[in-house]
């Protein structure tokens, strides 16, 4: 006698499912999708009231993002306090690097010059005395030879004076137009002026912006090496002779490295010390993050919570950071992953928020 045991179709089906869920979740990829079908799920489970608070809200009438020490960490935000200080401001100026072609031509006519001046003395010399040998011969001299000894002195000496002019005149252009210190350096072939002629060091021009002045030589100053804005100390010269026709401000004449990545002929950023202070926070430029044409940094406004501060159009600034007047010293400035804080401010923003963009 054969016995059949009758199953409802309903415990059948869910069997099957039961089954195909345990295959499922034996394998990698199931245990993933399962746990995303949880994911899913768990909002409408646990209902409105236990949901974790939105990362981005409005307050104050400013937009607000919080974010926990962990997922700060997870992101790369750190902030620190910073004091409010007197920090000496450094003015933004324009470089160029010069080509120095015309300091090597002057160099070198000076220096052929100045061997035609000694070879034009060496003559004179010797012509002097041969006309004084023709004169203390007295009658024993013909007329021929003391003609001959006094045309000879006086072409000697005709040279000799117009070499001692080409010298003069060099001197004179060197100096008017590189100026004293450099012209100086020309004529004697000073160790500096080998170094630019060899391109161990490049002659920089410097320009200030119109209207602004300095007491003093500035003898600080700094130029931005591109494409990574990298700092590059420049050594300070003279004055320069003549200014920058682009620019029409005081110039200045500066040496850089030659292997600091500069060439003759490119531009620069530079930055001169100036002989007033500013007090406020100090904001590395890696702090600061550009949206909607503006200057913005992050700073706490309580605890886990960040919301952005618009700088000034042209802030101060000093040792290659900004100077933040309008904050209260002690104000905590997110220092790193304020582009991060941005991102995670515009994906939880939208219109109906009511957030503004500044504070």
């Amino acid at each position: 006698m054969t016995w059949r045991i009758l199953v409802p179709a309903g415990l059948l089906v869910a069997g099957l499912l039961a089954a195909g869920l345990l295959a499922l979740v034996a394998t990698e990829q199931g245990a993933r999708h399962l746990a995303e079908i949880r994911e899913r799920l768990e909002p409408a489970r646990t209902g409105p009231a236990h949901r974790p608070a939105p990362r981005v809200a409005a307050e104050e009438g400013r937009a607000v993002v919080r974010l926990s020490a962990p997922e700060r960490a997870r992101i790369g935000v750190t902030s620190e306090a910073r004091p409010a200080a007197a920090h000496r401001e450094e003015l933004q100026a324009y470089g160029s690097v010069l080509d120095l072609a015309r300091v090597t031509d002057l160099t070198n006519a000076y220096a052929s010059a100045k061997a035609a001046l000694q070879t034009a003395q060496a003559r004179a010399e010797v012509s002097r005395s041969a006309l004084q040998r023709a004169r203390s011969l007295g009658p024993y001299a013909t007329t021929v030879q003391r003609e001959a000894a006094e045309g000879t002195f006086q072409t000697d000496q005709a040279a000799l004076a117009a070499a001692e002019s080409q010298v003069r005149t060099l001197s004179a252009t060197a100096q008017q137009e590189w100026g004293p210190v450099i012209g100086r350096a020309i004529v004697e072939r000073a160790p500096a002026i080998t170094r630019l002629i060899e391109r161990t060091d490049f002659l920089v021009q410097v320009t200030l912006p119109p209207g602004e002045g300095l007491k003093g030589p500035p003898a600080a100053a700094f130029a931005e090496v591109p494409p990574q804005s990298a700092r590059v100390a420049l050594a300070y010269v003279s004055p320069a002779t003549r200014t920058d026709p682009r620019i029409q401000g005081l110039s200045f004449f500066y040496t850089v490295p030659g292997d600091s990545g500069f060439l003759p002929g490119m531009s620069m950023l530079a930055f001169l010390a100036a002989d007033r202070s500013v007090t406020g926070l100090s904001v590395p430029e890696e702090a600061v993050v550009h949206w909607q044409g503006a200057a913005w940094i992050y700073r706490a406004v309580g605890p886990d919570t960040f919301a952005r501060h618009r700088l000034r159009a042209d802030p101060p600034i000093s040792a290659d950071s900004y100077v933040v007047e309008d904050l209260p010293g002690g104000t905590e400035i997110v220092l790193s992953g304020a582009q991060a804080l941005l991102s995670e401010e515009m994906k939880g923003q939208n219109p109906a928020s009511g957030a503004v963009d500044d504070d």
